[in-house]
């Protein structure tokens, strides 16, 4: 049976795309591009396919919809830009099936001139058909935000960018069945671009926050007091927190090999950001000294070892680089996080901890990465004998905050 839209790729993207789809009455099908589409739960999938959501194994199936929106995944690949592989795998998959009128989209994270550079040659080789001629083709960056329930898929406005205008109202007809507003875009390299814009906007102020950690501390002064301060200040000034990293699937990108000149601010962002772990593994150090122990062979317990809270997704995750330096230091560590059942660190198992509160008492150290709802911080700060507090959560004074 024909559908409305098919989405390729059940990844980070895709997934929110799909259910965001069906919640609004689209039939859909789903083709994965890899392995996340173990990411779906059999409860998710059985509510998905009551709702007309279809797990699409045969390629044919994408020549029977209206719709097509490319949600591969682009990771950083060893020369460390983009790694456009699985998008060039499905849109080859694509292109072989794809029929006049339809409309495809690419939602996945690219840089500028990669819609009409790029993916647009391979359509049109592999289906004998013209871009703006005999179908539609747009951009449209990914705005999700996990775990995130006051901005939805339906709140959130979607930003369009087509080759020729057509392409753009056709592309905002879809979005439009999904979103209260839609943002059109002069074109594809403008509505890429604001991609590129929002992601570096986040891991720049990140970065920010994260050398006045660094600042503050060495003045002895409480940074989560001032920002708890300075976020009163009704314009010029939006919060953002300290980590002990920066994880998850947006990758921030100085345009290094694609512009005449790079986004140096990004540069800074990158190098500041990904010294966190190391700092953070060096705050540990010197407060078991301060109490005299040792690193090596100190009991250290990481609670929370997922990107971000309340959600099992671990891509990029500061624990993993943590883990390996207290490791390198001597130290044994162990692990607690409701969200992950097994953890492997240089392709060892970490050992999980049962019991939380027995955990953080009989551990030297208990570093907290990731503020998970369940976690009850008042009772741990009681409990561990020496809490480091990455993320600022615990009362002011019940532990050495970063």
């Amino acid at each position: 049976m024909p559908s409305d839209l098919a989405v390729i790729g059940l990844g980070p993207y895709g997934l929110p795309l799909a259910q965001a789809a069906v919640a609004a009455g689209i039939h859909t099908v789903g083709y994965a591009t890899g392995p996340e589409a173990g990411s779906l739960s059999p409860a998710e999938l059985r509510r998905m396919h009551s709702a007309g959501f279809r797990p699409a194994t045969d390629p044919a199936q994408l020549g029977r919809v209206r719709t097509a929106v490319i949600c591969a995944p682009t990771p950083r690949g060893a020369d460390g830009g983009l790694d456009l592989s699985q998008v060039e795998a499905a849109a080859r998959t694509l292109a072989e099936r794809l029929r006049p009128h339809t409309t495809v989209i690419l939602e996945s994270p690219v840089l500028p001139g990669t819609t009409e550079d790029f993916l647009r040659p391979l359509l049109e080789k592999g289906s004998g058909l013209r871009a703006g001629r005999d179908f539609h083709l747009a951009y449209s960056p990914s705005r999700v935000d996990p775990g995130n329930r006051d901005h939805t898929p339906a709140s959130t406005p979607k930003v369009i960018g087509g080759l020729t205008p057509a392409c753009t109202e056709s592309a905002a007809a879809f979005y439009g069945r999904l979103t209260d507003k839609v943002v059109r875009a002069r074109g594809l390299r403008e509505a890429e671009t604001v991609r590129l814009l929002e992601t570096n906007f986040r891991h720049v102020n990140i970065a920010l926050v994260n050398e006045m950690a660094v600042l503050c501390h060495e003045l002895g002064v409480d940074l989560w007091d001032v920002i708890r301060c300075a976020e009163t200040k009704p314009f010029g000034f939006q919060a953002f927190r300290p980590g002990p990293g920066v994880g998850g699937h947006a990758v921030p990108q100085d345009l290094t090999g694609h512009a005449t000149r790079t986004l140096r601010m990004v540069e800074l962002a990158q190098q500041v950001n990904t010294r966190m772990p190391r700092y953070v593994v060096q705050r540990a150090a010197t407060l078991l000294n301060e109490h005299g122990k040792s690193a090596r062979g100190a009991r250290i317990l990481l609670l929370g070892v997922t990107y971000k809270a309340d959600l099992a997704d671990q891509q990029g995750t500061p624990a993993q680089e943590i883990a390996v330096r207290l490791m390198e230091l001597g130290a044994s560590v162990s692990y607690h996080d409701p969200y992950v059942p097994a953890w492997n660190v240089l392709d060892r198992p970490v050992p999980r901890a049962d019991s939380f509160y027995e955990a953080a008492a009989d551990a030297d150290l208990t570093i907290l990465l990731q503020q998970h709802r369940t976690y009850d911080l008042q009772g741990l700060s009681v409990k561990a004998q020496l809490l480091l507090d990455t993320r600022g959560a615990t009362p002011s004074g019940a532990a050495h905050r970063l």
